[in-house]
């Protein structure tokens, strides 16, 4: 694929923009052996424009939302798809091998359109059994003022994320929907990976083929009727290449995070009781790594002073994520 890419030098960083276009973006899937629309340096920025919906869900002519010419287009080229997300990438990073490790800073975020939408459909969300019927909403957004107004008149902070970032999976797993993240990513639907957080991944490619999109404006942990405030949001991302897993972590096996305030450790199972084990346990080894703590010290630490957090519990894989204090481990 030919990438609408721009590059500006920093210093010794380069910042790279990619566009979201037919080109440059793949609709609801993950797959190792998709080519990367661009490769940058290990420290490199990139600027990505991430777009969100398909045309099931745009708001009717004359609503006073408008679908942009970018969403338009990709709307026109009926590209394959699979799951609900467009992801723009993959980006590759030189050098990126399979048992290293990708840090993502999340530097900017920024909204690129003035609505969102939330809806609920058939057979979809935590309570299907009692929401049969489809229920879309179009809901406006305040850029200056970082609010939205539902239609039926609360207003809302908004604290924009991205819920679906990632790397390639493992090339066994073949083609796999957005809708489920697993070890490599995905959707992971996190609200707590607002700007200024960092997040690291295993790689399991060449280039580690880094991808992203599915823009959320506000989230309640659960994201209980499928959506959250789904829009389109621009990100500027900083990717950092560990080989070998990076001394801190060799053993990276999970997607793992860190705000400014907290270290974040993450469960993903269809069971939710297995997804916070998960959760647990890699909090407890990532501790370890940190420290000279033992296994039940830090066993003990996550029981007194970790919190765990229903993240979602309507893509198929559950999510829990576990929060810990910086300063417990400084």
């Amino acid at each position: 694929m030919k990438a609408d890419i721009q590059i500006s030098d920093e210093t010794s960083v380069k910042t790279h923009t990619l566009r979201a276009t037919p080109e440059t973006v793949r609709f609801g899937m993950f797959d190792a052996t998709f080519p990367p629309v661009v490769t940058i340096a290990s420290g490199d920025r990139i600027e990505v424009e991430c777009l969100s919906g398909g045309i099931e869900v745009m708001p009717a002519a004359g609503s006073g939302f408008a679908v942009s010419p970018a969403l338009a287009a990709i709307h026109a080229a009926d590209l394959p798809r699979m799951g609900p997300h467009i992801l723009t990438g993959p980006v590759a990073v030189e050098g990126a091998e399979p048992g290293d490790m990708l840090e993502v800073r999340i530097e900017d975020i920024a909204f690129g359109q003035d609505w969102g939408y939330c809806g609920i459909r058939p057979l979809a969300g935590t309570l299907p059994e009692d929401f049969p019927v489809r229920f879309m909403s179009h809901i406006p957004i305040d850029r200056v003022r970082r609010t939205c107004t539902l239609p039926w008149g609360p207003e809302l902070a908004l604290r924009p994320f991205f819920g679906t970032i990632g790397v390639a999976p493992p090339r066994i797993y073949g083609r796999l929907s957005s809708r489920e993240p697993r070890e490599h990513g995905g959707n992971l639907d996190n609200k707590e990976l607002v700007a200024g957080s960092t997040l690291f991944f295993p790689v399991w490619e060449q280039g580690a083929n880094f991808a992203v999109g599915d823009g959320h404006g506000v989230q309640g942990d659960g994201e209980v009727c499928v959506n959250a405030l789904e829009t389109a949001l621009n990100g500027t991302f900083r990717l950092i290449l560990h080989k070998g897993g990076g001394l801190s972590d060799p053993l990276l096996r999970f997607p793992r995070a860190e705000t400014p305030t907290h270290f974040i450790s993450m469960g993903l199972n269809e069971d939710l009781d297995l997804a916070m084990k998960q959760a647990l346990r890699e909090m407890i080894s990532f501790i370890c790594a940190r420290t000279s703590f033992s296994r039940e010290q830090a066993y003990q630490l996550c029981s007194l002073a970790a919190d765990f957090h229903v993240t979602q519990t309507v893509n198929g894989e559950k999510g829990i994520h576990g929060m810990l204090a910086r300063y417990l481990l400084a």
